[in-house]
């Protein structure tokens, strides 16, 4: 069986989850859903960033130890995903145990295979807390970072550990020339293999002046010891997370699913400790756009969000994750709009999925007295057929992470099987005894449309698909039957339960 081992971003402690997180987590989970469901062996880890300078003064000025803090928001992040229907298979602290143990392993492990790639030096730059960065002149604008404009830049004068990456920008441009699936999609490899071509500066690999983080493994030359620099801890938990008790997390990483914003850091500084370390690379870094509120970027310190919460409630998480997925494309940005959020489900799924569910399994309860007819393949399986595979190549890697076209070519057969029912009209069949075997074929298609979209459709809605699946009788859990045996499925025999419809259409608001 092959292995998938897919990461996210692990999420910075210093607030509550937002739409942003969301959308990576949500995405992630579908590509990982739809890897099981192609038979895969896989392990889906996400997790939290617990260190820095950051969580410290956040904590700080919440009166609380910085321990007691990442545990508080950390039970949120997980209460947010498991409300959200995550399948995720571990979840990385980077303040548990096994983390430091293994950071400072994989430190060390740079020490011996690159002995030169460590070296001391003192250094002044412009430091932005909300990137936990130094940033470099064409981050700035107008004095301020460009990603956290509502945050002062401080200027920090230490003297660190740094890691010498300017020598490994020959070696990052092969791997990309050989590899040019590494980074996706294309628009983001170009942005790094341009940032390559300027040239790379050393980085520094540990921090003074606080000590919430994993400690640096050795002192500087004078005896001071210092705290590994937050990204020399958080990206390598993608790594360390294999050697917690009961992990499955096999390195290499097949994906590193991460936003646009900190592809830098996955696909030059990551790879470079890899190198440095004698370590193997991921296979892939997709990098997956901004999700914005009204044309504005989500941001805590500038003041712009949306309830989590709320939105996931408004039509059922189920429906959010459809939504999400449908609307934002996962190869670029995108915005959510409650409007839009609310015409996507009542258009697609309120009278969409639903409404063909609805009929059919009424239309098999009274013309068939609940069972589902035989009925040979036709043209429309055929037709289904193949959106369905268009829909498994634009999730399986051949061509990315599209999810938004694989649900563009699922709901085309959502479309296909509405409109068989307006032309072949069951309900006249029905009253000719001589229509009979047309009747039982049309509804046996129906049937085998709507079970192929309870499969195809339980990546993205995991709930709703299992309760479609029992509706029409189908055998065990939806989340257990492939693609390959839905190419196949024959639902005749199977006994229909109608039940509560799956997506109750909005109610129009009341009047004043």
């Amino acid at each position: 069986m092959a292995r998938f081992y897919l990461t996210t971003a692990i999420d910075y402690a210093n607030g509550e989850p937002h739409l942003g997180h969301a959308l990576e987590k949500i995405g992630a989970d579908a590509i990982c859903r739809f890897h099981r469901q192609l038979g895969h062996d896989v392990w889906f880890l996400i997790g939290m960033d617990e260190h820095g300078q950051k969580v410290a003064q956040t904590a700080e000025k919440a009166g609380l130890a910085p321990k007691a803090f990442v545990d508080d928001i950390a039970a949120k992040f997980v209460a947010m995903w498991q409300h959200l229907g995550l399948s995720h298979d571990q979840f990385m602290r980077t303040s548990a145990a096994e983390h430091h143990a293994a950071v400072k392993d994989l430190l060390e492990r740079i020490f011996a295979h690159s002995p030169d790639d460590f070296y001391e030096r003192s250094y002044t730059g412009m430091y932005c807390v909300g990137c936990e960065s130094f940033k470099q002149p064409a981050d700035i604008v107008e004095g301020r970072c460009a990603l956290h404009p509502t945050r002062t830049l401080e200027e920090v004068t230490e003297r660190n550990w740094f890691f010498r990456l300017s020598k490994y920008a020959p070696a990052l441009k092969a791997h990309f020339a050989a590899h040019p699936e590494f980074l996706q999609p294309a628009s983001r490899r170009n942005e790094i293999l341009a940032l390559l071509d300027e040239g790379l500066e050393d980085v520094s690999a540990s921090r003074a002046r606080f000590d919430w983080g994993v400690p640096f493994p050795r002192p500087l030359s004078d005896g001071e010891t210092q705290t590994t620099y937050v990204w020399f801890d958080a990206l390598p938990n993608y790594w360390t997370a294999q050697f917690f008790p009961g992990s499955k997390a096999s390195w290499p990483a097949n994906v590193h699913v991460v936003g646009k914003d900190i592809t830098r850091f996955h696909t030059v500084i990551w790879p470079a400790m890899l190198m440095a370390a004698g370590l193997q690379l991921p296979a892939r870094v997709w990098a997956h756009g901004f999700i914005s509120l009204g044309g504005e970027r989500f941001s805590k310190s500038a003041g712009v969000k949306l309830e989590l919460r709320e939105a996931a409630d408004r039509f059922g998480a189920d429906a959010f994750r459809y939504y999400l997925l449908r609307d934002i494309p996962f190869d670029g940005d995108g915005s959510f709009s409650w409007e839009r959020f609310e015409a996507v489900y009542t258009s697609e799924l309120a009278n969409g999925l639903g409404n063909l569910a609805s009929r059919t399994i009424a239309m098999v309860e009274k013309y068939c007295e609940g069972v589902v007819p035989a009925g040979r393949f036709g043209d429309t399986d055929r037709a289904d057929l193949a959106d369905l595979a268009a829909a498994r190549s634009a999730v399986d890697g051949s061509r990315g992470y599209l999810l938004h076209e694989a649900l563009d070519a699922i709901f085309r057969t959502v479309t296909r099987a509405n409109l068989a029912i307006q032309e072949s009209k069951p309900w006249v069949l029905a009253k000719d005894p001589a229509q009979r075997p047309e009747l039982e074929r049309v509804l046996a298609a129906l049937m085998r449309q709507l079970a192929r979209q309870a499969v195809y459709l339980a990546p993205v809605m995991p709930g709703k698909a299992q309760v479609l699946w029992e509706a029409l009788g189908g055998p065990g859990s939806v989340h257990e039957t492939t693609f390959e045996q839905a190419q196949l499925l024959d639902c005749a025999g199977w006994h229909v339960a109608k039940g509560d419809g799956l997506f109750p259409r909005p109610e129009p608001p009341k009047p004043a």
